[in-house]
């Protein structure tokens, strides 16, 4: 595997570097920020530097090839918080090459922040207790899990050592049990006999990078965008709502207006209006489909539309075909705005309840996923184990109630990391 280093003025352009050199399906890693140092730095600009991975016969292909080509894909985002989204590109995975990088220090960015000095501890005091195999290596299991599952064999070489610890600290994120051993079962068959730790916990870190896959956010157009916000009762919709209105009124001076259709709710409206009148933005409520005619033409001179749907039980099958009802009323003025859905879920509901909550929303097109509640819990395993489920692109995550903050785009390398016992 190849791991270089690419600095520029901004990130699109080290990218830019990266994909030129090491061609379209490279990995980033990390993108950091070089603050310039003496007494010279007031004159001089930071830098960025993007950190990117190829495996290494692909590197010689494209040398073959001449120069690769790459469809620039970057499409401007709304940053919605300090974490920017990364492009990630895929990647024929082998991790069990060397990776060339000057300097011990610096390999894989300081061992994903520590994480390769974590293993390491564990690995030791494994060895000296009793010989451990983890629940999802143990035949006895392998009934408990839907799909059959890929055994990976005891074998005294550290390869197997390495696997097993990365696997359980999956599985203490919550990470369920098949996805956590399609990810091992892949780098495992790509590694030869003896792997050391960077290779195998690169792959591993690239592996769940590509699982999570490219992130979506609002942005705005030519056209009014209306943007649906659903799911189920107390996921904080209104709130988040609140939040992403006001990173747009506030930072990008966009014109913003809200629908709710929330009157099931106690004080729904009331909290809303007064979010609304914080933030200067005008409130229309509908209690039908049809009511969302005249609410379409009053807002049709404005950059963005959010309809707060009411918290639906997704076992109302009533409540659900009214909510079916308002997004086909506004697919009929497809010639005059776009719309997107957000379905929007607490990362901590059991994951049990997740899959039964995914499943009643999918004859609903294309939503995309938010996930709330991040600082009440310590595992996030539930934001993987739904992307791989029902395949929908991740979005925005809330740690809170204040408002505009506590709200950020998904950082695919954070979460990454933090899957694996790393800190974001």
């Amino acid at each position: 595997m190849i791991v270089k280093k690419f600095q520029a003025q901004t990130e699109t352009e080290a990218i830019m570097k990266a994909k030129e050199e090491l061609g379209s399906t490279a990995v980033v890693l990390n993108v950091k920020t070089l603050k310039q140092r003496g007494i010279f730095r007031l004159f001089k600009k930071d830098m960025v530097e993007v950190t990117a991975a190829l495996e290494e016969n692909e590197f010689i292909n494209g040398i073959k090839d001449k120069k690769p080509t790459f469809e620039k894909k970057m499409e401007t985002q709304v940053n919605t918080a300090p974490q920017k989204t990364k492009p990630v590109a895929s990647i024929n995975l082998v991790a069990d090459e060397k990776i060339p990088v000057p300097g011990k220090a610096d390999v894989i960015e300081q061992k994903l922040d520590s994480l390769h000095s974590l293993l390491r501890t564990q690995l030791k005091e494994t060895e000296q207790t009793s010989r451990y195999v983890a629940p999802a290596f143990e035949e006895e299991r392998q009934e408990k899990v839907e799909e059959p599952k890929k055994i990976i064999q005891e074998r005294e070489n550290a390869n197997f050592k390495f696997l097993q610890l990365i696997y359980k600290k999956m599985i203490d994120n919550e990470v369920d049990e098949k996805y956590a051993n399609q990810i091992i079962g892949d780098i495992e068959a790509s590694l030869k006999k003896e792997s050391n730790i960077d290779s195998i916990l690169a792959g591993v870190y690239q592996k769940i990078i590509l699982k999570l896959g490219q992130v979506k956010t609002i942005q705005t157009g030519e056209k009014p965008k209306v943007v649906f916000f659903i799911g189920p009762t107390g996921v904080g919709k209104t709130t988040t709502i609140a939040k992403i209105a006001s990173k747009f009124k506030l930072e990008k001076q966009s014109k913003v207006a809200f629908i709710t259709s929330d009157t099931y709710r106690i004080a729904a409206v009331e909290q809303l209006n007064t979010y609304a009148s914080i933030i200067d933005c005008p409130v229309s409520v509908v209690y039908s489909a049809d009511e969302l005619d005249e609410c379409l033409e009053e807002y049709k001179a404005y950059d963005l539309i959010l309809i707060d749907t009411a918290g639906r039980s997704h076992k109302s099958e009533e409540q659900m075909v009214e909510l079916g009802n308002l997004i086909e009323k506004v697919e009929q003025y497809s010639d005059s705005f776009d719309y997107e859905v957000y379905l929007t879920l607490s990362i901590t509901t059991k994951y049990k309840d997740l899959i039964d909550i995914t499943e009643r929303y999918k004859d609903i097109k294309n939503w995309s996923i938010i996930f709330t509640k991040l600082d009440e819990t310590c595992a996030l395993g539930n934001i993987l184990n739904i992307k791989l489920l029902t395949d929908a692109s991740l979005s925005y995550t809330t740690s809170g109630q204040n408002v505009p903050n506590d709200i950020e785009v998904i950082n695919e390398q954070g979460l990454a990391k933090q899957l694996l016992g790393g800190n974001a």
